[in-house]
């Protein structure tokens, strides 16, 4: 099973293309990395069913040893991207000690398409003219709507960037999906998790605006600036960084960039053993927190 089967399915609302690794919705597409998508698809192609952890860890990651706590955290990442809320799941929902269920409907792409294309019923010459009647009112609106938008859009546009970015709350800061540099990109999941556990540190001190990690998470894999996602994002600051292994360690490197300026006003790597992967997410981010607060509320100072 090194890759995803070629195949196309509609996961409720999304267009699932396997072979690709993409999912779309409503115009907006998303990368998944391998394993999510290997994950995503043993679950729609057996949608309604219960998967057992130990039947996931089988499918989606074969061959390796990995611990239950991965396939957590990668159905964690999975809802995230699908948009799902646990509480009230529309796609995952967790059966407790036996697995996970794909709860949406899942059908052929192919089968989409050909509904889609059925004839459509032919109208009579005088319901034709009254339709025609009816809609150069909405076009002429959605006209005024257009010209309104544009001239906004091109007053905006005026504005430099760097006084956009310096009017944001100086203490500001979006937490960008931690980049996993490991062998094989193994550690997605790990990366994710320290990512999150960054985002709840940091929403937790008094005073700091922290953008959900839905945010964040929406600019995983894209090729943006950071001064346009800190634009995005209402920020004046981005905390970005890095996972990478050697041997039984592991290397969290982490960076504060001023969005406005463009400069890292802070960073720092920390090494830690792999015993036990939560603890090493809580122990660093509560130290990465520590440095933050202090460098932001110098700079604010």
């Amino acid at each position: 099973m090194d890759s995803p089967p070629n195949t196309i399915l509609l996961v409720g609302d999304w267009r699932v293309d396997a072979s690709s690794g993409e999912i779309t919705r409503d115009g907006h597409t998303i990368r998944l990395e391998l394993r999510a998508m290997r994950l995503l698809m043993c679950l729609a192609n057996r949608a309604g069913q219960v998967v057992s952890i130990d039947e996931l860890l089988t499918e989606v990651w074969p061959g390796i040893a990995v611990s239950q706590d991965s396939v957590y955290q990668a159905i964690t990442s999975l809802r995230r991207q699908l948009g799902d809320d646990p509480k009230h799941p529309a796609y995952i929902e967790t059966v407790p000690r036996l697995g996970y269920r794909m709860v949406a409907k899942v059908r052929p792409w192919a089968e989409e398409q050909t509904n889609s294309m059925a004839p459509l019923p032919v109208r009579s010459p005088q319901i034709q003219v009254r339709l025609r009647w009816l809609a150069a009112p909405a076009v002429l609106l959605l006209a005024a709507f257009a010209i309104a938008f544009l001239v906004r859009a091109r007053d905006a546009t005026k504005q430099p960037p760097s006084s956009a970015l310096a009017a944001q709350p100086q203490k500001s800061v979006a937490v960008l999906p931690f980049l996993d540099l490991t062998e094989g990109m193994k550690e997605e999941e790990f990366a994710d998790g320290m990512t999150e556990e960054l985002i709840n540190r940091l929403s937790k001190i008094p005073d700091f605006r922290v953008p959900a990690a839905t945010s964040s998470f929406y600019f995983k894999g894209k090729q943006v600036p950071l001064a346009d996602i800190a634009k995005t994002l209402g920020v004046a600051y981005v905390l970005d960084g890095s996972v990478r292994k050697s041997a039984t360690r592991l290397r969290v490197a982490a960076r504060l960039v001023r969005a406005e300026s463009g400069y890292v006003i802070w960073s720092e790597s920390y090494d830690r053993g792999l015993e036990d992967k939560l603890w090493v997410q809580e122990d660093i981010a509560g130290e990465v927190t520590k440095a933050l607060r202090a460098s932001i509320e110098g700079q604010a100072q």
